[in-house]
């Protein structure tokens, strides 16, 4: 068997950087299911919101302070596809200790699906083994949200 000689040049550098904008004293700080609501609502792109379907993720410090907000994915009226994989490099990047699902229904329809369902057991599942909290998955219109936190689906 013919062995090949591999170079450093022919291996890709992985780097992990975060560059916070914000001091943490300044950084919101999140308390409840409304407070995730409001944050991800002023956030969201109000041309989009009754149109088509977004998955967002905000990353939080230990103190429930936000790091940042991901835009995991954009869909269709019908759907839109979150990676598990892209939510968790997102969270690993800001060195996030908790994290907050979002996605919108351009329906109005606030009842989650049992894809919605499937998905934050999954990503939940995931966190426990990160030891990165899944503390709540809202889903959002511009007249209201669902928390699973509040529901007792978390």
């Amino acid at each position: 068997m013919e062995q090949t000689s591999t170079t450093v040049s022919q291996i890709a550098e992985v780097k992990l950087s975060y560059h916070p904008q914000v001091k943490p004293s300044e950084r919101p700080q999140i308390t409840s299911s409304k407070d995730s609501y409001t944050f991800f609502l002023q956030l969201w792109d109000e041309g989009s919101i009754q149109f088509r379907e977004q998955f967002k993720v905000m990353l939080l410090s230990r103190a429930n302070k936000v790091l940042g907000i991901f835009e995991v994915s954009t869909g269709g009226v019908a759907g839109t596809v979150a990676d598990p994989k892209l939510i968790f490099v997102a969270a690993l990047k800001a060195n996030a200790s908790g994290i907050v699902l979002a996605h919108n229904h351009p329906s109005g329809n606030l009842k989650p699906s049992s894809a919605d369902i499937s998905l934050t057991k999954k990503v939940k599942e995931g966190g426990n083994l990160l030891d990165i909290a899944v503390l709540d998955h809202i889903i959002l219109t511009n007249e209201g949200y669902y928390s699973f936190a509040d529901e007792g689906l978390l």
